[in-house]
């Protein structure tokens, strides 16, 4: 359920309230009854389970590193002996 940022014209309060997106927006202002105007502002978000990041990318990433890794080793014992 999204959240909106509404400020009251009259005492210049600033708050927020979750609505769904099919209501209409708030006309009073719960404090002194004055006029409000809903905010545009920056939304924040969180991505819950197994996003992208995790499951495809971090670990495309992690066998890449690998390889190269075991490389570097099989050369290095190489060298020793």
């Amino acid at each position: 359920m999204p959240i909106y940022e509404y400020q009251c014209t009259n005492c210049g309060r600033i708050f927020e309230v979750m609505q769904n997106i099919t209501e209409q927006p708030l006309q009073a202002c719960k404090y002194c009854s004055g006029k409000l105007q809903r905010l545009i502002s920056l939304t924040n978000f969180q991505l819950k389970g197994t996003g992208w990041y995790a499951t495809d990318y971090q670990n495309k990433q992690e066998k890449e590193e690998k390889p190269s890794h075991k490389r570097e080793e099989k050369s290095d014992k190489k060298s020793e002996k």
